[in-house]
C-alpha cells in the first residue's frame, strides 16, 4: 500500500503553473482528438446520439407549449432561452470535467497512483484523462436554442442583459464542474464514485430546462441555499427577461465561484488523506 505522507495539494511533486499546464491540457485534448478520428464512424454516431437525446427534449418542450400557451407565466421562447443557457453550460462542463466524473475508475485501476509520482499537475492529468468531444453537437444545438429564444423573446437586449447571459453560462459551467469535482473527492474515501450526486447533476440539468420557481417555493429555497442552481439560472434569468429591475441579480452567478472553491477544498482534503487503493 502506498501511503500518501507528502502534503499533496493536487499539483503533484512539482508544480508547473500557468502556460505550461495549459499547454499540457491542450496536448491531452489533441491526443484524444487524434484517437477519436481513428474511428470516425464511432465518433459521428456518438455525437449524433448525444444530439438526438437533447433534440428529443426540445421536441417535448415544443409539444408541451403546443398544448399550453405558457407554464406559470413563462412562454415557449422564454423557456427555450432558459434551457439553451442550461444545456450550453452543462455540455461544456461535461466536455471539460468528464475526467472527474470517472475518477473512481482511475483509483481502482491504480492509474491515479501513477499520476501522483509524475512531475505534472495531478488535476490537469485527471482532466485530460477524458474529454468528451462527442458533446460538440449538443453544444451547437444549445447555441441554436439560445439564439432562437433570445431573438423571439420580447426582451430589450442591453449590454447588461447580454453580460448576464454570459455570466449564467460561466456560472453553470463552474457549478457542474464543482459537482463533478465533489464526486471525485468522495471517491478518495469510498473508492466508488459518489453515485448519489447523479441526482443533483443529471436531475439539475434536466429540471434546468424550466425556471426553478415553477417547482415551488421549497425547491427554489433548496436550489438557492444548498445547491445554488437558482443563483446561476433563476435569479439572473428574471433580470434578463425583464421581470425585475434588480440589476444585482445579474451578479448572482458569481456565487458559483464560491461553490466551486468549496468543492476544490473537498478535493484538497481528499488528496491529503488519500491512501492507495492497492491496485
Amino acid at each position: 500500500m502506498i501511503t500518501n505522507r507528502r502534503k499533496f495539494d493536487g499539483s503533484g511533486p512539482e508544480k508547473p503553473r500557468g502556460c505550461s499546464e495549459i499547454r499540457l491540457y491542450v496536448q491531452y485534448i489533441a491526443v484524444i482528438l487524434r484517437s477519436a478520428m481513428q474511428y470516425k464512424a464511432s465518433f459521428i454516431l456518438g455525437a449524433a446520439g448525444q444530439f438526438f437525446v437533447s433534440f428529443n427534449e426540445l421536441l417535448a418542450l415544443y409539444f408541451i407549449f403546443d398544448r399550453f400557451s405558457a407554464v406559470k407565466g413563462y412562454t415557449y421562447e422564454e423557456v427555450l432561452l432558459c434551457y439553451g443557457i442550461m444545456l450550453l453550460g452543462y455540455s461544456i462542463a461535461q466536455c471539460l470535467a468528464r475526467g472527474f466524473e470517472s475518477f473512481s475508475d482511475l483509483i481502482k485501476s491504480g492509474e491515479f497512483d501513477r499520476m501522483l509520482v509524475r512531475p505534472r499537475s495531478v488535476m490537469v492529468q485527471v482532466l485530460g484523462s477524458r474529454f468528451e468531444l462527442n458533446r460538440c453537437l449538443r453544444i451547437a444545438l444549445a447555441c441554436a436554442m439560445l439564439c432562437y429564444g433570445s431573438g423571439r423573446c420580447q426582451v430589450a437586449w442591453t449590454a447588461g442583459r447580454r453580460a448576464a447571459v454570459a455570466g449564467m453560462v460561466c456560472g453553470i459551467i463552474l457549478l457542474f464542474a464543482g459537482l463533478f469535482l465533489l464526486g471525485a473527492s468522495i471517491s478518495f474515501f469510498t473508492i466508488e464514485d459518489g453515485g448519489f450526486l447523479n441526482v443533483l447533476i443529471y436531475g439539475g440539468s434536466t429540471h434546468g430546462k424550466y425556471p426553478v420557481d415553477i417547482y415551488g417555493k421549497r425547491m427554489l429555497k433548496f436550489c438557492t441555499i444548498v445547491i445554488p442552481y437558482a443563483l446561476v439560472q433563476y435569479y439572473p434569468l428574471q433580470y434578463v427577461l425583464g421581470r425585475t429591475q434588480r440589476w444585482e441579480y445579474a451578479l448572482y452567478p458569481g456565487g458559483a465561484v464560491f461553490f466551486f472553491l468549496a468543492c476544490y477544498g473537498a478535493w484538497r482534503f481528499g488528496m491529503r488523506h488519500y491512501q492507495s487503493a492497492g491496485s
